[in-house]
């Protein structure tokens, strides 16, 4: 079996590790503003999600020879460690409940609160239980500020994305306010008035200064698409998504993102219990699990409720979805590809981040948590997110990833070295 036992190693390992599932969540919202229901990327992404774990398991889990400390994967499989087992499972199933609910809390609350909720309680509940599950390997003088760091650049990513919709209604009101005086403008009934009152109804957002490039400039590219950032382009993109806008009830969206940001500070300690056993709950001469036996134990789980959920959304859609059924969700082959491609990253993700925590820390490896610096860079690149946006806009999405920066530097600083069993 391979471990790894260094520092250095166990760092590259939440790096690439940060990296798969920053950009994991960056394909399925591409999928999704394509239109593809995500009940049927969310079957597609489970397949590879637990492939990646058998992948992992068979190769990673069998290299080397086996201990009676430190088993192989096919030699755990035989042995009586239930209670290890059984949190593993717990991992899987809270983290899987916290996928499904965040997905749908962000059509009730916004991507805003939603970030700011779930992200602070996965890192402060989260990294504060890993820590003392670990008997305090991580340096907690340089762990906790990193976890200050963290806080304070999702609260700056919640700034932002208020900024961002704030400059997007802003190029709505205007090209809706231009349609309504197309009409005047062209058979000359119009004056200086009708413009002036135009821009008033705007208000202050400087909504001419987000987009006075647009007067001049063209509003689609050489292929007649809209050009990125502009009214039509963000028009398109809503008519195009999968999940609309809803107006539901705010108290029922603020329920579900706190039950998710419950569930995701808890996927990681349970993991940690069930491979170093802190609560003595194996009989004694019984091996602890080791990172890939429990990593596919808490796989399994991860797919057996997924499936079962999101067969059942098929046929029971909720936010307006269309239903759909198996033989709807087999035959759709468009975008099967890319989530099949983000069940693999995410799997070999959460792999590698449990591989890193079991070597440095399961605290300092939350820093794959800060996975909203991975894909606010594809969102620039692929979506043309906070294009033609205002000052204040880049402004903070400077400082957010230069904050998350810092926070992935901090945390990773703060690993220890685990003492082996």
């Amino acid at each position: 079996m391979y471990l790894v036992e260094d520092k250095g190693g166990a760092i590259a390992l939440m790096l690439v590790s940060l990296f798969f599932l920053g950009t994991w969540p960056a394909i399925m919202n591409f999928l999704e503003r394509k239109g593809r229901l995500p009940q049927h990327t969310y079957l597609d992404y489970c397949i590879t999600n637990y492939l990646a774990a058998i992948l992992i398991a068979f190769t990673l889990g069998q290299i080397g020879s086996s201990t009676p400390e430190t088993p192989n994967f096919l030699t755990q499989l035989k042995q009586d460690n239930g209670p290890s087992v059984a949190f593993a499972m717990a991992g899987g199933v809270v983290l899987c409940l916290g996928n499904l609910s965040l997905q749908y809390a962000l059509a009730f609350v916004g991507l805003s609160v939603a970030e700011v909720i779930s992200c602070s309680l996965t890192v402060v509940a989260g990294t504060t239980m890993n820590y003392f599950l670990d008997a305090r390997i991580n340096r907690a003088e340089i762990l906790f500020p990193g976890v200050a760091c963290f806080l304070v650049a999702v609260f700056l990513g919640s700034a932002l994305h208020a900024s961002n919709m704030a400059d997007n209604n802003a190029k709505l009101e205007k090209a809706q306010i231009g349609d309504s005086h197309k009409d005047n403008f062209t058979d000359g009934s119009s004056n200086l008035d009708n413009l002036e009152s135009a821009a008033k109804t705007i208000g202050n957002r400087n909504s001419f200064d987000i987009d006075k490039k647009l007067d001049g400039d063209k509003l689609t590219s050489s292929e007649g698409k809209p050009i990125g950032g502009t009214a039509e382009f963000l028009k398109q993109l809503e008519k195009r998504r999968a999940i609309k806008d809803t107006a539901s009830s705010t108290i029922l969206g603020l329920f579900i993102i706190f039950f998710a940001g419950g569930c995701f500070s808890l996927f990681s300690p349970a993991f940690n219990v069930a491979t170093n056993d802190q609560w003595h709950t194996l009989k004694p001469g019984v091996p602890h699990l080791v990172v890939y036996t429990a990593f596919f134990y808490f796989s399994t789980s991860f797919f057996v409720l997924a499936v079962f959920l999101n067969i059942f959304f098929l046929y029971k859609p909720i936010l307006g979805l269309p239903k759909s059924s198996f033989s709807k969700y087999a035959a759709d082959w468009k975008g099967r590809p890319w989530a099949l491609l983000a069940g693999l990253l995410c799997g070999l993700g959460n792999g590698l981040q449990f591989m890193g925590g079991q070597a440095a820390g399961y605290a300092a490896a939350d820093a794959v948590q800060a996975m909203p610096l991975v894909s606010t860079v594809w969102g620039v690149l692929i979506f043309r997110e906070y294009y033609r946006s205002s000052r204040k806009t880049y402004v903070l999405l400077a400082s957010m990833l230069l904050m998350f920066v810092v926070a992935v530097a901090v945390l990773m600083a703060s690993s220890g070295k685990r003492k082996t069993h």
